[in-house]
């Protein structure tokens, strides 16, 4: 009989959402909806998916080109699959190899660099992101960032939860798995890990996800090995029985299927997994302190995500919400706003983030009345306007 697997819901097309107000429909509309917005919501949080991330060549889930639209048959695993198979922790760890190389190149877009300028014009006071990949606290590091579901850049043991570099950790998974790592290396001699078009990674014969792996059909996961956690491997820890636990390794100190701790996952919360309780309590108190909540990027189709915006909502702070595509449950957020509102009340506007924000930063910088010494550090991007962001990528 074959094994059920949780559903992962909103993995079809949400509705298309009602823009708001009207003249949001063009980007300077927008704009001017967004400053009304900020006028009226200082100290605003922003919180972001997957969608700000796609200029930087990472997939989206829910887009025109997400993975759920791409690929029907995608499924992630499931944090009770990864802890009880070995099978499918070689299958997991051999796509995450092979991925890693993706997300190691790329690098925060021009709407990670606006959300740090929306941050120095005084408008956002911290970030809560659902994205794993660490960009918002490369563009930004002195404006916070609260990583909700993790972060990819680091494993964590499950049994004693030390964290390990996940550079480190790739090293080790080439060490262990040479036959792997010169495929790898053929991969990346066709350049299917070098272009940011999803089509052209397909076309040979690569399917790239949100998470940072690849999609390989029918290829031998089950030759792969992976380390343990050099930690239990050094000193096992006590299991809940009170015995010690054993992690055994092979020759090369690959994983044996025989141990009963040190197995490293990555640092993200995975599906069915609890997200851990101090960055939830955080998150919780950075809505309770926000003045305004700006969306960028996502449906909110994670619960996790969507119970924050809800929770703005009840508070009754203004909610901004630019993303492509519908959201889930988009309505409640505006069925109560006065028709004739020009954004201060909430915004829906349907734009790339990197189309929009910097130029909704230009406006912002032209009509904010920052001091001189403010003025002459950011000189640059007045005179630029949005084509400086471009130039912070190359």
């Amino acid at each position: 009989m074959r094994k059920h697997y949780m559903r992962i819901p909103y993995t079809d097309v949400l509705a298309s959402p009602t823009i708001i107000p009207k003249t949001s429909n063009t980007i300077a509309g927008a704009i001017a909806a967004i400053q009304e917005f900020f006028h009226a919501s200082r100290s605003t949080v922003v919180l972001s998916g997957a969608g700000i991330s796609v200029a930087s060549g990472l997939a989206d889930y829910r887009g025109a080109k997400g993975t759920y639209r791409v690929n029907k048959t995608y499924r992630p695993i499931y944090y009770s699959e990864f802890l009880q198979n070995h099978e499918a922790r070689k299958r997991y760890w051999a796509r995450s190899f092979l991925g890693w190389t993706t997300l190691l190149k790329a690098k925060p877009n021009a709407g990670h660099y606006a959300v740090k300028h929306l941050g120095d014009l005084g408008l956002v006071q911290s970030v809560i992101t659902q994205n794993v990949d660490s960009f918002h606290p490369k563009a930004h590091p002195q404006l916070p960032t609260i990583e909700l579901h993790g972060y990819l850049r680091s494993c964590v043991c499950t049994s004693c939860h030390e964290e390990l570099p996940r550079d480190t950790f790739q090293h080790e998974l080439a060490r262990l798995n040479p036959a792997w790592e010169a495929f790898l290396q053929e991969i990346l001699a066709t350049g299917a890990l070098d272009t940011e078009n999803p089509d052209e990674r397909r076309s040979k014969g690569l399917r790239t996800n949100p998470d940072g792996d690849v999609d390989l059909p029918d290829a031998p996961y089950t030759t792969f090995r992976y380390p343990s956690c050099p930690r239990c491997l050094t000193a096992p820890p006590i299991a809940t029985d009170g015995s010690r636990a054993r992690v055994e390794v092979d020759t090369d100190g690959a994983w044996k299927s025989t141990s009963t701790a040190g197995i490293l996952k990555p640092a993200v919360t995975m599906f069915g997994e609890n997200i851990r309780a101090p960055v939830k309590v955080e998150a919780e108190h950075a809505i309770e302190n926000a003045g305004g909540l700006l969306v960028l990027g996502t449906s909110l189709a994670t619960y996790s995500a969507w119970r924050l915006a809800k929770r703005a909502k009840d508070r009754g702070i203004p909610i901004a919400i630019i993303n492509l595509g519908g959201v889930r449950g988009e309505d409640t957020f505006f069925a109560d706003l006065d028709p004739s509102q020009e954004g201060s009340q909430g915004v829906r506007a349907e734009f790339s983030i990197g189309e929009l924000l910097p130029a909704l930063v230009e406006q912002m910088r032209q009509s904010s009345s920052m001091n001189s010494a403010q003025e002459d550090h950011n000189h640059s991007a007045e005179q630029h306007g949005a084509s400086v962001f471009k130039d912070m990528m190359s």
